[in-house]
Parts: C-alpha cells; sequence; structure tokens
C-alpha cells in the first residue's frame, strides 16, 4: 500500500519498479497545533515530511507560529525534526499584495532553510499582474540564496485564480527556482480540465497538495472560502478527479492539506491526522497502480 508500480521505457527496453510515496502533513491540517506538536504528530502518523507555517496570514483567530522572532518555539522545532527525523517540504505562504516588499519575508526563508525546508507557497492577491510578476522574480531570487524554490499556487478565490493564470505568470517571469502548486480543490473549484495539465513542463512540479471536496461546486464565496479551510476531504471521498489528475504529473510528494474542524475535534489531531493519510494510501494503491514515466 503507498506505492506505485512504475513501468519506465528506456531505449525500446522496459522495467518494472516500485518508487515509494511520500506525503506531507501540511499545516492547514492541523494548524491548531505549533510546528513542534506538528511534527511529532506526523511521526507518529506516519508520514515522511512537515509542511509549517511561520508567515502568519493575520486571519480571524489564526495562530501565529512566527519561528523567526519565537526563537524558542524554532529550538523546539528543530529538537523535534532531530528526534523524528521527519523533514520539512514547504514553507508558507508568501503572499503578493499591493505594495508588499519581497523582503518582507526574508526571515521566514532563513528558518526555513535553517529547518531544511526545499519550497515557499506563494500565491497572488492582487490584480496588478505586472506588479506580481515583478514580485514574483524577486521572491525567487530572494530564495534561491537560500537554496529555496518558490511554489506558485493558483487559489479560486484570489487574483490568480486559475491555472492557465498560474501559467502565464510561470512562463513571463522564466525563474529556474520557480514551481508550479497545484492543490486539487482549488483545481475542482477553479473549473479546470486535466486536459490543460499535459503540455506543463515536467520540472515544474515539485509538491502537491491532495485533498479531496464534494463535487458540487459552491455558489458563494463565502461557502467555498468556508469548505476550503474547515471542511475538506478524506481522499476518495469526494468528487474530485484525483485519479486523472495524478495520472498527468511527475512522481513528487504529496502534502495533504485536509483541514475539517469538527473531525479534528472528534477524533483529535494525531488520529485524523493518521486516517487522512491512510485515506490517501489507500487510494493511490486502488486507483494508481499503473503509471507510465516517459
Amino acid at each position: 500500500m503507498g506505492k506505485w508500480r512504475v513501468l519506465l521505457r528506456r531505449k525500446n527496453t522496459e522495467r518494472l519498479i516500485t518508487l515509494k510515496d511520500q506525503f506531507s502533513l501540511a499545516h492547514l491540517t492541523a494548524l491548531a497545533c505549533p510546528p513542534p506538536k506538528l511534527t511529532y504528530i506526523a511521526a507518529r502518523a506516519g508520514f515522511d515530511f512537515v509542511s509549517i507555517r511561520p508567515i502568519c496570514m493575520g486571519l480571524k483567530n489564526e495562530p501565529n507560529y512566527n519561528l523567526a522572532s519565537n526563537r524558542k518555539m524554532l529550538r523546539q522545532t528543530k529538537t523535534a525534526l532531530r528526534e523524528t527525523g521527519i523533514q520539512v517540504l514547504d514553507i508558507e505562504l508568501a503572499k503578493i499584495v499591493d505594495g508588499m516588499d519581497p523582503k518582507q519575508y526574508e526571515p521566514a526563508f532563513e528558518v526555513g532553510a535553517e529547518l531544511g525546508a526545499r519550497h515557499v507557497l506563494c500565491s497572488v492577491w492582487t490584480n496588478d499582474l505586472v506588479f506580481a510578476t515583478e514580485r514574483f522574480i524577486q521572491l525567487c531570487e530572494l530564495a534561491k540564496t537560500y537554496q529555496l524554490t518558490i511554489e506558485l499556487e493558483f487559489v479560486p478565490v484570489a487574483s490568480v485564480a486559475t491555472l492557465e493564470q498560474a501559467v502565464s505568470m510561470l512562463s513571463t517571469a522564466a525563474q529556474d527556482n520557480a514551481g508550479l502548486m497545484i492543490d486539487s480543490h482549488h483545481f475542482h473549484r477553479s473549473k479546470e480540465n486535466v486536459s490543460d495539465i499535459k503540455g506543463i513542463p515536467a520540472e515544474w512540479f515539485h509538491m502537491f497538495h491532495l485533498c479531496d471536496a464534494s463535487k458540487e461546486i459552491p455558489a458563494s464565496k463565502e461557502q467555498m472560502i468556508k469548505i476550503m479551510r474547515e471542511e475538506r476531504l478524506y481522499i476518495g471521498e469526494g468528487g474530485v478527479p484525483i485519479k486523472e489528475i495524478l495520472r498527468e504529473i511527475p512522481k513528487i510528494p504529496y502534502s495533504l492539506e485536509i483541514p475539517h474542524l469538527q473531525r479534528a475535534k472528534e477524533l483529535g489531531f494525531e488520529e485524523y491526522a493518521r486516517r487522512c493519510l491512510l485515506s490517501a494510501k489507500e487510494y493511490i494503491s486502488l486507483n494508481l497502480d499503473d503509471v507510465n514515466i516517459y
């Protein structure tokens, strides 16, 4: 379970190998847990990585895990990573908004590098896309000094809301440490077509947000945001075309971003995280046994 059988074709030869799927526990799945606790939960639940949020988004009731200023929590996080062997996949969220200065995120980038993170998630919340592209390029240049990539995520309630918009910005920016981060919830809510993934460069894909949601798309922005932040579903429980999406992208780590406040409250964060991971492994085992890589 949790593995794909992969058929490799090289110069008219074929060989069958098995690659291990890798999973990260996204912070939004258990946002009430500080990074050290999240790390221990991820380890006990069977994850390979954690994805942490040291950049506060300023949302109502959102906890602030600014590790750049909270050195005690940073030390505790390092201890948790060392004791568990868990790695940090990514940090979030570098939002591009009107008037922002990429340098404001440098303390978080430095922390991410200290923790061994690979990627920084980024989304765009300004309608000035020329400005946004300029700032995206600057973010990439800054991140490069910390050996980090900037992963552009399109969000249906943001300014860069579609796959087409994200691909356009990445193409214009032309940065070698930039990537495209698809969230299966956002892909479905933005009414994307799986066929549109086919022409995207494979090297743009470094990680994927895996979750499920109801097939019906909410009519209101408010309801969409509520589901996005509080009521996502186990993998295979909803109506997102997950199998079809995953067949079109390279094999990359899956970050399980499946916030569901009621379930987490009833089960506790550790058991809920364990069930999220189990749903992902079972779904992949049942639906993605054979994937062709050329």
